[in-house]
Parts: structure tokens; C-alpha cells; sequence
């Protein structure tokens, strides 16, 4: 019974984690373009970086602060998870993610909703849906590594959500013109199903699940089992 109320407790957490996470990144686009670009890309890149920050470090005990689909998927993947608790995070930050968008369709003016499409990632069609999918898996892996890195590695330095948070933002800066710098295919899901857009849809999912996968495996069967736990940054040598 008790790790049952443990397990509710954490999928609230996730549910209620990215919704707040959503809504002040979704928020920051849908802003920009109310304001006719008064946020801009460093504003946008990091409200969605200073928010995961701030989430992953107050709901990382309880959760493990994932937000994300397909951060569950290299959780589960790395063997940190069993399947069926990592369906029902999915479906979590799925709730949480429809909540975001309606949250700010409610709050914002239609127009400028319509302009944004509620913060709802776009593909740059120069790069077309294979250049979309390889950067949306590519910035994806250099989260997931974070967050093994950072989270979950036994050896990872305790600094709370920083590093994920940075590398979420550093990811828009480079990506966010490009695809949007979903990183996560609930990003792409709340304000695509509230606002109704679908394009290109399936870059927001393979795109980001292979890279969470190559993530996985690359932290799983390279790094931390072949690392030695006396190698640290400080002290290369061992």
C-alpha cells in the first residue's frame, strides 16, 4: 500500500512538473509572439532552461523529475525503471503537457495564440523531416547524457537541476529555429493537440526517442560500466 501511495505520488509529481514546465516555456513563445518578439530566442531558451532547473530540483526526490517521454524511455532502457511505471510517467507528462496548453489558451488573447500556435514546435522546412529528426535526436542525446551524468549516475555530482536545465537551454539556442528544440515529444503533444496542428508530427517523437535510445545505450554500456569511479574530472588520472 505504501509504495503504491509512493508511485501515485510520484506521477502527480510528474503530471503537475510539466505542466509548470511547459507553461512557462510554451508561455515564453506564445509571449514572444504577443509582444511581437520581445522574448526573443535567449528569453525563450531560457525560460524553458531556468524552469526544468528549478522543477527538477524540487521534484527530483520525488519523482526523479523525468518530464519527459522520452527521458522515461532511456530511464527504463538503462534498467532504472520497470516498463509499466514508465507507461504511466509517460501518460503523466502527457495530462500535464494538454493542461499546459490549455492553461494558455485560456489565458492568452486567440490571436496571438494562432500566430504561436500555442508554443507548438515547427519544423524549418530547409532542413526538411530527416534534418529535423537527426537534430531533434542529436540535441536530445546531449540532455539524456546530462541527466545520467548529473541525476543519475552514482558518481554524478549533487548540483541539483542546473546542468539540465543549461543543457535544454543551450539546446533551443542552437535548435529552436530549426525544429523547435522539443527535446520531448510531450512538448510537442500538449499545444499540437490544443491548438490542432500536426505537421510533421512524427519528427517530435522518432527524433527525440532515438536519441534518448543511442543516450541509453551509450551511458549504459560505455560509460558507466567501463568508467572507473576514481576518474573525476579533477583528477583525470585516476
Amino acid at each position: 500500500m505504501a509504495a503504491m501511495l509512493r508511485f501515485g505520488t510520484a506521477l502527480v509529481a510528474e503530471a503537475v512538473g510539466t505542466f509548470l514546465f511547459f507553461f512557462v516555456g510554451m508561455g515564453a513563445v506564445v509571449l514572444d509572439a504577443h509582444t511581437g518578439g520581445g522574448v526573443g530566442l535567449l528569453g525563450i531558451a531560457l525560460a524553458h532552461g531556468l524552469a526544468l532547473a528549478v522543477l527538477v530540483s524540487a521534484l527530483g526526490a520525488i519523482s526523479g523529475a523525468h518530464f519527459n517521454p522520452a527521458v522515461t524511455v532511456a530511464v527504463r532502457l538503462a534498467g532504472r525503471i520497470e516498463w509499466s511505471h514508465a507507461a504511466a510517467y509517460v501518460l503523466a507528462q502527457l495530462v500535464g503537457a494538454v493542461a499546459a496548453g490549455l492553461a494558455l489558451q485560456a489565458i492568452f488573447p486567440a490571436v496571438s495564440a494562432e500566430r504561436s500556435l500555442l508554443g507548438t514546435p515547427v519544423l524549418d522546412p530547409s532542413i526538411g523531416a530527416f534534418g529535423g529528426i537527426l537534430t531533434e535526436a542529436i540535441l536530445t542525446l546531449l540532455l539524456v547524457l546530462t541527466v545520467f551524468g548529473t541525476a543519475i549516475d552514482s558518481r554524478a555530482p549533487r548540483i541539483g537541476g542546473i546542468a539540465i536545465g543549461l543543457a535544454v537551454a543551450a539546446d533551443i539556442l542552437m535548435g529552436g529555429p530549426l525544429t523547435g528544440a522539443a527535446m520531448n515529444p510531450a512538448r510537442w503533444f500538449g499545444p499540437a493537440v490544443v491548438s490542432g496542428t500536426y505537421a510533421d508530427w512524427y519528427v517530435w517523437w522518432i527524433g527525440p526517442l532515438l536519441g534518448a535510445i543511442v543516450g541509453a545505450a551509450l551511458y549504459r554500456y560505455v560509460l558507466e560500466d567501463r568508467a572507473s569511479p576514481k576518474v573525476t574530472p579533477a583528477t583525470p588520472e585516476g
